[in-house]
C-alpha cells in the first residue's frame, strides 16, 4: 500500500502568539522610547544608541536609533568585494564561502555603520569582554533597525553557535541586503534565528527596498486584524510586496505608533480575539487554510485582494508552495551524522575487500582494475554510496561560512583523509582501466583536492613524528598519497612510450622523477607495502623498467628494489634508508 503524503498545516498564527505574549518586545521597545531609568546613550555620526543593563533577570538591551534625516533612503547595493578593496572593511567576511564568496549590503545603511565603527567595535569588545555569558538584545526601529541587524552579525562571528546568542529585534527596519547575504545567514539556523523583525502593515519602512533584495530571520507581521509569523524568506518578501500593492508607500504612518502595536500585540495575545475570520474551514488542504488565516490576519481578506487585482487563490497556492519547499529542504538537507553508521559499515567492506585481494598477492588497487572475480564488481555498491556521502560533505563545507565551514572541515579531516586514500585509488583504476591518461590534471574530482586540501590545512602540527608512527605501522597504512597509482600508471605509459623511441629526453626525464618521487615516499614510510605484490602495477612497471634502462643502471630506487630482503624489511617497518 503507498504511503500518503505527511499533512502539513501552517503554525504562523500560534508563533506569532507565542512571541508576543513574552515581555521581550516591549522590554526591547521600552528602550528604544528611553522609558526606562538608568539607561546610557552614546552619541555618534548619524546615530545614537542606548544601553540598558537589568539586574533582575540579567539582560542587556542595546537600541539604535538613526539622529540624521533618514527620509530619503537609497536602494543602492554595496558588495562586500568592494568594501575590502576600497574601505578595507573585512568584519563581515566570515560570513563568506567557497559557493557564496560575496554579498551585498544597502549603502545607506552600511554607511551609517561604517562612519561609526570604531566606536561600535569599542561597544562591541565591552559586550563580549565585560559581560560574557549575559543574555543580550540588539534592537532599533527604521533606519536604526538596519543598523542593529548589522551589528548583531557582526557579533556573530565571535559569539558563534553559543547558547548565549544574541537576539535582534526590528521595528519598521527596510531590507539590509540582497539573497546573497540571506544565503549566507540561512546556512547557520542558529544565526537566522537571531533576528526577528516587525512589521506592521501600514509601515512603508519595511516595502522600501524590494527589488535586488531578502529578508532573513524571523518576520513577525502585524495589522488591526490580528499577527502571523513567517520563517521562509521567500515567503516574507511575498507578503511584502503584497502589502507594497495594497497600502502604497502610506507617508502618515510613524515608527512611534510601534510602541501602541507591541502593547495591542501582548493583550491580543492573553485576550484572544474570536473575531478573527474562520477562513474556509471546508478547504481539505490545512496548510492553504493556515496561509488563509495568516493574510486574512494581516488585512490580506479575498475582497480586498479582488480590490486590488489580486487573485487570492494564486497568492495562497504561491505561498504554499514556498512553505512545502522550505519544509522538503529541511526534510532532505545533508545531515552526515545520520549517514554515519551506514558510511561506516561501507568503508569496513572495502578493508575487508582489501585484505582478501591482498592475500591473493595483488592488492586491491590492480584487482579492482582487473576486474576478474565477483568481489570486483560487488564492491561498485559500496563506492557509489561513500562517494556520493563525502561529495555532499564537501559540498557542505563549502557552503557554511567560513568559521563554521572550517569548524566542520575539522571534525571531519580523519574520516576524509581516510575515505580519500582508501576510495580515490579505486577511482583511478576505473580510469585508467578505460584508456584514461593524465588522472591529475583531466579527471580528478574536486571533492578528493578539496578533502586533500582540508588535511594540508590542519596537519602542521601532526607532522612533526608522522615518520616514527608510519614506519610502526607501515605494514597496515593506506598510501599517503592517493594519487600515488595514477603515477604509476603515467610511468606504465612512459615505459611503454620509451619502447617507440627509446631515448626520448622528456621521458626519460619523467621517469627519473617518478624513481625520486617513489624513494622519497618509500624514506618516509608514507606507501603501503602493498606496492610489492607480484601483480601489482607498480611491480610490472619496475620489471619493465629494468629492462628499459638495463642491467647495470643505479639509482637509490633501483639499489633499493633489486634486494628482495629490503623489501621484505620494509614492509616489517625494519629497513633503514641512507
Amino acid at each position: 500500500m503507498a504511503q500518503l503524503p505527511p499533512k502539513l498545516f501552517s503554525s504562523g498564527i500560534e508563533h506569532a502568539s507565542f512571541v508576543t505574549s513574552y515581555q521581550i518586545l516591549k522590554k526591547a521597545w521600552n528602550v528604544i522610547s528611553s522609558n526606562y531609568q538608568d539607561i546610557v546613550t552614546n552619541d555618534g555620526v548619524g546615530l545614537c544608541w542606548k544601553v540598558y543593563k537589568e539586574q533582575n533577570p540579567d539582560l542587556t538591551i542595546i537600541a539604535f536609533e538613526a539622529t540624521k534625516d533618514s527620509s530619503n533612503l537609497q536602494s543602492d547595493l554595496i558588495s562586500s568585494s568592494d568594501l575590502n578593496k576600497k574601505k578595507n572593511f573585512h568584519q563581515f567576511d566570515f560570513l563568506c564561502s567557497k559557493k557564496n564568496p560575496s554579498f551585498s549590503l544597502n549603502s545607506t545603511a552600511f554607511s551609517l555603520f561604517y562612519d561609526n565603527i570604531q566606536k561600535l567595535d569599542e561597544l562591541k569588545s565591552k559586550i563580549l569582554g565585560a559581560y560574557p555569558g549575559t543574555p543580550l538584545i540588539v534592537t532599533g526601529k527604521g533606519l536604526g533597525g538596519s543598523i542593529a541587524s548589522l551589528f548583531t552579525i557582526s557579533l556573530l562571528d565571535n559569539i558563534g553557535s553559543t547558547k548565549n546568542r544574541p537576539l535582534c529585534i526590528t521595528f519598521g527596519s527596510p531590507l539590509v541586503g540582497d539573497r546573497k547575504l540571506q544565503r549566507a545567514i540561512s546556512r547557520s539556523s542558529n544565526w537566522n534565528s537571531c533576528f526577528i523583525n516587525v512589521v506592521f502593515c501600514n509601515d512603508p519602512h519595511p516595502r522600501l527596498f524590494i527589488t535586488n533584495y531578502m529578508p532573513f530571520g524571523t518576520f513577525l507581521f502585524c495589522s488591526d486584524s490580528g499577527s502571523t509569523c513567517f520563517e521562509n524568506p521567500e515567503s516574507n518578501l511575498e507578503i511584502i510586496v503584497t502589502l507594497s500593492k495594497m497600502h502604497g508607500q502610506n507617508q502618515g504612518f510613524k515608527l512611534d505608533e510601534y510602541g501602541s502595536i507591541v502593547e495591542n500585540l501582548r493583550r491580543r495575545a492573553f485576550f484572544k480575539d474570536v473575531s478573527t475570520p474562520a477562513g474556509d474551514r471546508t478547504h481539505s488542504d490545512k496548510l492553504v487554510i493556515g496561509i488563509s488565516l495568516q493574510l486574512q490576519a494581516l488585512g490580506l481578506t479575498p475582497n480586498i485582494l479582488q480590490e486590488l487585482d489580486i487573485d487570492v487563490n494564486a497568492l495562497e497556492t504561491k505561498i504554499k508552495r514556498l512553505e512545502q519547499f522550505l519544509i522538503f529542504q529541511k526534510k532532505t538537507s545533508f545531515d552526515p551524522s545520520k549517514k554515519l553508521n551506514e558510511m561506516r559499515r561501507h568503508m569496513a567492506q572495502l578493508e575487508w575487500y582489501r585484505k582478501k585481494t591482498k592475500n591473493l598477492d595483488i592488492g586491491y588497487y590492480d584487482s579492482y582494475k582487473n576486474k576478474n572475480v565477483s568481489a570486483d564488481y560487488e564492491v561498485d555498491w559500496y563506492l557509489k554510496s561513500i562517494i556520493f556521502f563525502w561529495e555532499k560533505m564537501v559540498e557542505e563545507a563549502d557552503l557554511k561560512p567560513q568559521r563554521e565551514g572550517a569548524a566542520f572541515r575539522t571534525r571531519w579531516i580523519f574520516g576524509g583523509t581516510t575515505y580519500r586514500r582508501m576510495v580515490e585509488p579505486l577511482a583511478i583504476a576505473q580510469y585508467y582501466r578505460d584508456g584514461g591518461k593524465d588522472y591529475i590534471n583531466k579527471q580528478r574530482s574536486k571533492h578528493f583536492k578539496a578533502l586533500e586540501e582540508w588535511l594540508e590545512e590542519g596537519q602542521t602540527k601532526a607532522k612533526i613524528e608522522s615518520n616514527r608512527i608510519n614506519r610502526k605501522n607501515v605494514e597496515v597504512i593506506l598510501t599517503i598519497d592517493s594519487c600515488f597509482w595514477a603515477h604509476v600508471e603515467e610511468a606504465i605509459l612512459a615505459c611503454k612510450e620509451l619502447k617507440v623511441v627509446k631515448y626520448k629526453e622528456e621521458v626519460l626525464n619523467k621517469l627519473v622523477e617518478f624513481e625520486n618521487y617513489v624513494y622519497g615516499l618509500l624514506k618516509d614510510y608514507v606507501v603501503s607495502p602493498e606496492i610489492f605484490l607480484r601483480q601489482s602495477s607498480y611491480m610490472s612497471w619496475w620489471n619493465n623498467y629494468k629492462v628499459v634502462k638495463g642491467s647495470s643502471y643505479t639509482s637509490k630506487l633501483a639499489n633499493f628494489m633489486n634486494d628482495a630482503g629490503n623489501i621484505k624489511l620494509y614492509g616489517l617497518g625494519g629497513y633503514d634508508f641512507p
